[in-house]
């Protein structure tokens, strides 16, 4: 009886399937056509909530059409189980075709509202792959159902799964070439496989990070290094570069468009402006990242990550301050006593020089200069310690012996608002940079910044603010860095920006301000870049 009702379901056409599959497959094929171009500021927030869940819904098709192969494999070298893998494959494939499907459709939202992958060719070669492989799958099953259909050879539908997991494997190659690296199943492969593919042996002593005298590593050729004197980017920066931040920020993955394995690249900057601006550590990006608090969801390196070491932040910050040129060698500073001892932990046995570049003509047991430092005012010192207890973290001195302050509110989002920000009014005038993104804030709190005379950068995105805050910012003739990204400021208060001659970035994504007014913006201020993600062409 069973037989019997098995071969009359194997009669039926699925010719609804067939139709049904073929239209999943051409609208599969012409998605990428019909969304148009990347546009992650613009992205629905559900759609970004949907695409990353990409990761784990690909490891469902893995998982099903290895069993899936592992069963045909087991029906052809076995004729015992053939008619069983017949009758028993169909629920499993059809799960691996709709599983591929469903994480190819949460892998293009997460690529179409993630900013790194925009101008990422492995990531546009990992999309089609996928995409293509969501197809073969599709194809897969409706060609399997006319094999049990017509009860017909199996080869062909053979074929074409046997090909499917071919792409599949290359689909999720790139994938983790786009995570871990290009190298990153093929760093510890043995010979053989190595030459197979084409690529150099392995070495048999991995080199330390520090490159030796003189490695340059700038790609424009634009750092001048002699052999025996390496610079101190060539030494001692861009080795924490690449030990720490490279892997995420290279020509194959650039995070937030940003790279950082070369010099120039690192100046550049990405989607978030500079990377790093020489005399200007409070607003050097890579150094912001570095200094925000762990848990804080823009730290970097990110969470997973080994951190920055203090020592390391310490000799960046202080390399930056001093105009973090490309080509100046050790002796050509005067080194403070703490980044010496921080160079210590950096640099092999006797690299360090013995004296500085302003006493060549000393003795040559003469110690490093160590100037006079500063102390910050004591009752500025005292309220500093008041706003910790209440802020851990969120205020620090720009640099050693400054009176000028940093203050971010990353960690604190919600936490901050108008209320809470009044606490900071006994340092207000002391303020050179202040991050109060996506707090509670409004025009309130923007008010209260008047004496804050000094500040240079202010960040206000996702927050309250309306064109009523202008006012006050155009009171702050030393600003020379707005964030106003998704806030409800207009045509009308940008307008006033013009007011402010050192204004030097300004980001307005997510805004209401329409493109003729940037460009009036752009025509009062030549020197202004604006950021908004529309042609202002």
């Amino acid at each position: 009886m069973a037989d019997t009702e098995f071969s009359a379901t194997r009669r039926k056409k699925p010719w609804a399937l067939t139709v049904f599959g073929l239209l999943a497959a051409a609208g599969l094929i012409a998605m990428p056509f019909l969304a148009g171009p990347q546009d992650a500021a613009n992205m629905p927030d559900l759609l970004r909530f949907i695409g990353h869940f990409h990761p784990v819904l690909l490891h469902l098709p893995i998982g099903i059409f290895s069993l899936i192969v592992f069963q045909e494999l087991a029906g052809i070298f076995n004729k015992r189980y053939r008619e069983q893998v017949v009758a028993t494959s169909m629920l499993p494939l059809f799960l691996g075709a709709t599983s591929a499907v469903v994480a190819v459709l949460a892998g293009f939202a997460l690529y179409h509202g993630g900013e790194e992958y925009t101008g990422n060719a492995l990531a546009d070669k990992h999309l089609w792959t996928g995409l293509a492989f969501a197809v073969v799958a599709v194809i897969t099953y409706v060609l399997k159902s006319w094999t049990v259909a017509l009860t017909s050879n199996p080869l062909g539908y053979q074929l074409v799964l046997f090909s499917s997991m071919a792409v599949m494997g290359f689909a999720s190659h790139q994938g983790a070439s786009m995570t871990h690296g290009e190298t990153y199943l093929t760093e510890f492969a043995p010979d053989p496989i190595r030459a197979a593919l084409g690529l150099k042996k392995k070495d048999v002593k991995k080199e330390p990070v520090i490159p030796a005298a003189g490695v340059i590593a700038a790609s424009s050729g634009a750092v001048e290094q002699h052999s025996a004197d390496p610079s101190v980017y060539v030494s001692v920066v861009a080795p924490i570069m690449e030990q720490r931040c490279v892997q995420c920020h290279k020509e194959s993955k650039s995070k937030g468009k940003f790279r950082m394995d070369s010099y120039e690249l690192l100046v550049k900057g990405g989607k978030n402006g500079a990377g790093l601006i020489p005399g200007n550590a409070a607003e050097s990006q890579i150094l912001v990242r570095m200094q925000l608090p762990k848990d804080d969801e823009e730290h970097m390196p990110p969470d997973g990550k080994k951190s920055m070491e203090a020592h390391e932040v310490a000799v960046i910050k202080w390399w930056i301050e001093n105009g973090a040129d490309a080509k100046k060698t050790l002796k050509d500073f005067t080194i403070p006593a703490p980044i010496q001892e921080a160079l210590t932990k950096m640099l092999p046995a006797g690299s360090l020089p013995t004296a500085s570049a302003e006493v060549h003509d000393a003795a040559p047991t003469a110690t490093i200069p160590v100037p006079t430092i500063p102390v910050p005012d004591k009752t500025l010192q005292t309220s500093v310690a008041e706003i910790l207890k209440v802020f851990p973290g969120a205020i620090t001195f720009e640099y050693r012996g400054s009176n000028q302050l940093t203050f971010t509110a990353a960690s604190l989002r919600a936490g901050m608002d108008d209320t809470a920000f009044k606490k900071l009014l006994p340092v207000i005038s002391h303020l050179t940079a202040l991050d109060l993104s996506s707090t509670k804030i409004t025009d309130e709190t923007v008010v209260q910044l008047a004496p804050a005379t000094d500040l240079r950068m202010i960040r206000l995105s996702e927050t309250g603010i309306t064109d009523a805050a202008i006012e006050t910012l155009l009171k702050l003739q030393a600003l020379e860095s707005i964030n106003l990204y998704g806030t409800k400021v207009t045509d009308a208060g940008v307008a006033k920006l013009g007011g402010l001659p050192r204004l030097k970035r300004l980001y307005l994504w997510q805004t209401s301000v329409t493109p003729e007014a940037i460009k009036e913006l752009k025509e009062k201020l030549p020197g202004c870049e604006v950021i908004s993600g529309v042609d202002t062409k």
